[in-house]
């Protein structure tokens, strides 16, 4: 056969439909549908997925690490399973936990030096609370059970960030020696913007945190 001969297709083109044009087209279905989001519409902001949240065994890890050109202390560190750090902070049994726990390594460390009366504990400034903070309470036991001075509201933060922040002095400690304690440490950013400007007014600072919240 002449393989150039034309095929007759006629009898494929009668087993094509074609569909009825002459309304408009459904392009969508109940299974497909999508409702049109409004772009101006003001969202409400999501619940914290506390499934993805920092967490902490307390598993004893005394460690001196350096982050944010900061060096500081922490007894332990953030670990996969645990209590969530909110957990942590909502507990009010926690502040006498912490505080047990971290005054004996403060002592371990500094020894005698903290009964010279050269030393004091501070912390960070505290940005969302009008009242004392996690960190605040722990640090009112810890200076109670150390037998020194506990400065409160040291600095301030103007900003709501904490990576770059920068503290102003208000309450500025008698005490050539200041002890700078925060519940956890992620960035450091924080404890290097204390340590700055605590030594701007010729302080010596050592560094504690209860948590180091990276792995």
């Amino acid at each position: 056969m002449d393989k150039r001969t034309p095929i007759d297709m006629q009898e494929f083109l009668n087993d094509i439909s074609v569909p009825d044009l002459s309304g408009p087209l459904e392009l969508s279905s109940k299974e497909t549908s999508h409702e049109q989001k409004d772009i101006f519409a003001i969202e409400k902001r999501k619940a914290w997925d506390k499934s993805v949240e920092a967490r902490c065994d307390f598993t004893r890890r005394v460690r001196l690490t350096r982050r944010a050109d900061t060096f500081f202390i922490s007894l332990w560190q953030k670990s996969l399973y645990g209590r969530t750090l909110t957990d942590i902070k909502g507990d009010d049994s926690m502040v006498a936990f912490f505080a047990d726990s971290i005054s004996p390594l403060i002592r371990d460390i500094l020894g005698e030096e903290l009964n010279t009366g050269a030393w004091c504990i501070v912390t960070t400034p505290k940005r969302r609370h009008l009242v004392k903070n996690f960190a605040t309470r722990i640090c009112e036991m810890i200076a109670s059970q150390l037998n020194i001075p506990f400065y409160e509201d040291v600095a301030f933060c103007h900003s709501k960030q904490r990576i770059g922040a920068v503290f102003t002095m208000n309450n500025l400690p008698k005490e050539p020696n200041c002890i700078v304690f925060d519940d956890f440490v992620t960035t450091g950013s924080t404890l290097k913007a204390m340590r700055n400007v605590l030594t701007e007014h010729h302080k010596n600072c050592v560094l504690f945190t209860g948590i180091n919240n990276k792995l």
